[in-house]
């Protein structure tokens, strides 16, 4: 099933035998500094290489990242682009997490199940939706957003649910999608409210 889903591919061949990773084991090879050369993700077992960055989305990251920066209260830390232990086979590395702490705090380890997992997503949509965010509801992420920049909307997921049809077996109840005039608040943090429209690169994508 996860080869089909995510390369969107009718095997009609003998289907290939494919090795499955867990986290113990990708996390040696990242300590040799094996995937040096490489921005690598675990995900559900395989390792996949993430898309090269363009312009929208190195602007939307800065721009989520300067906008969340400016509403955190003390105590809490946004990371950009670093791994989470999401589980025994994945370790992925959203675009940004919020998490409770310091930098200190997660010196012997990554964050596990962050408050508030963010994805920057222009051409990896489909990917961020249905891939990662089975993914992240399976691990039991409460709040997900996508920053969707192609279509210039925050989609906001919570309420994670069994869900035999998606690919982790697991989804998302709610889903909301919020317009630039909006504002949004993470669930972890009730008292911060930030504007979507400082979340977007004018222009759209």
């Amino acid at each position: 099933m996860w080869p089909n889903a995510l390369y969107g591919e009718r095997m009609t061949q003998t289907p290939l035998t494919m090795r499955r990773w867990a986290r113990f084991e990708y996390e040696k090879l990242v300590d040799t500094g094996f995937f040096d050369r490489d921005r690598v993700e675990l995900i559900g077992g395989q390792l996949i290489v993430s898309e090269p960055q363009g312009t929208y989305h190195v602007t939307a990251v800065c721009l989520v990242g300067d906008a969340l920066r400016a509403v955190l209260p003390p105590g809490w830390l946004l990371r950009e682009e670093k791994p989470i232990s999401l589980d025994d086979e994945s370790t992925p590395e959203p675009d940004m997490v919020v998490v409770p702490g310091t930098p200190e705090d997660y010196l012997n380890a990554h964050p596990s199940v962050p408050p508030l997992v963010i994805e920057i997503a222009d051409s990896s949509l489909g990917f961020d939706r249905q891939i990662k965010g089975s993914l992240y509801a399976r691990g039991g992420v409460q709040d997900y957003w996508i920053v969707n920049v192609t279509d210039r909307v925050l989609e906001v997921y919570r309420e994670p649910q069994a869900d035999p049809s998606a690919i982790w077996g697991w989804s998302y109840r709610s889903v909301r999608t919020l317009r630039p005039a909006e504002t949004a608040t993470p669930l972890a943090l009730p008292a911060v409210t930030v504007r979507v429209a400082a979340l977007l690169p004018r222009g759209g994508a």
